[in-house]
């Protein structure tokens, strides 16, 4: 059965234009992938942990090739279920708007927590870091006010999109493709374009992810 987990960063819910264009992505994967199984992770009701005590002491202690002591043991095995989690997934989906030309607090926190030495990545002096997860199909819907589809909006700047790329790709997710949609707000035929543009990208992914992942993921198993 082929395992897709889909990262809800957005807080709008039904008003969300991302997750709106992520239905959409998954209704069209579907249909190709009927056994398809959808893992959910809200960011905005999950229980991130925050990244300090003795959960930052663990991560230190691992770089510093030290045994960690019980608080420090607990704490880590709550960032090695998260990194499982994400590993087990043959498919990844995100939803998320742009904030301030980048993403929101709630989706950086996420990829705080799953970068970590040893689990998803590793460094070496001689060779330098080196991303420990296998690569997978992963797709970003990204919602913006503006409209990013020609370059700058306005004069303004998408940070998201780099981000995401640069974030996925170091722990090994390096093939991410980020598919913009916007403007989300202004003169309704401009709102309806943007959406148009962007669902047929999505139907195109669709087609290819499915065809990538084969019937039952065996495909994208055996070339892992």
């Amino acid at each position: 059965m082929t395992r897709l987990l889909f990262i809800q960063a957005s807080p709008r819910k039904g008003d969300s234009a991302s997750l709106s264009s992520a239905r959409h992505f998954l209704g069209s994967l579907q249909a190709r992938l009927p056994t398809l199984l959808v893992d959910t992770l809200d960011l905005w009701t999950a229980d991130l942990p925050e990244f300090d005590g003795a959960m930052l002491a663990a991560k230190y202690a691992r770089l510093a090739r030290r045994d960690l002591d019980a608080p420090e043991q607990a704490a880590w095995r709550v960032i090695e279920g998260m990194i499982a989690r994400l590993a087990e997934a043959d498919l990844v989906l995100i939803a998320t708007p742009m904030w301030n030309f980048g993403i929101p607090y709630k989706l950086k926190h996420w990829i705080d927590l799953i970068t970590q030495p040893g689990l998803s990545f590793s460094f070496d002096p001689a060779t330098g870091y080196r991303p420990l997860l296998r690569s997978r199909p992963t797709l970003a819907i990204l919602a913006s006010a503006g409209d990013y589809s020609e370059g700058p909006s306005r004069g303004r700047p998408d940070l998201a999109t780099p981000y995401i790329k640069a974030g996925l790709g170091f722990i090994g997710l390096s093939d991410a493709i980020v598919v913009g949609q916007g403007p989300t707000i202004g003169p309704d035929d401009a709102v309806a374009q943007g959406q148009a543009r962007a669902h047929a990208r999505l139907e195109e992914i669709a087609a290819s992810f499915a065809a990538t992942v084969g019937v039952g993921g065996e495909r994208l198993r055996s070339a892992s």
